[in-house]
This record gives C-alpha cells, structure tokens and sequence, in this order.
C-alpha cells in the first residue's frame, strides 16, 4: 500500500500508547490499531483531526505516501 501511517512514530516521540491515545480521541482501541497497521482503507476528517489535535501534529506528519 502507497499511503503509509506513521502512528507508532508519533506515538514513540511523545511517549505516548496507543491506549492512551484511544482514550483521549475517543476512537476505539481496534480502530487505531487498524489505522497503525496500515489495514485501514479509509479515515474520516473528524478522526483525523481528532489524532492530529492530541498529538499535536500535522496530517502530513501521520500520513505519508511511498511509491511502489
């Protein structure tokens, strides 16, 4: 897949678990962890937002595309 998540990036330099994260955005824990894993073949604005305002990111910062 092209579109890469970098999830456990972000997750890795604010210290922060995926869990925890859960928590704060308010998504479940096996959404995130289908987004982390690159499995997700979609992602609401509202979802994205929510990621990028706790980790305190930009969309391209968590998202991010590689050529085939």
């Amino acid at each position: 897949m092209p579109v890469v998540i970098h999830l456990d990036e972000l997750l890795s330099a604010r210290g922060m678990t995926l869990t925890q994260l859960s928590d704060r955005v308010d998504i479940t824990l096996a959404n995130l962890s289908i987004l982390k894993t690159g499995k997700a073949k979609a992602i609401r604005f509202s979802t994205l937002e929510a990621i990028c305002q706790v980790l305190e990111c930009q969309p391209g910062d968590l998202l991010g595309y590689a050529a085939e």
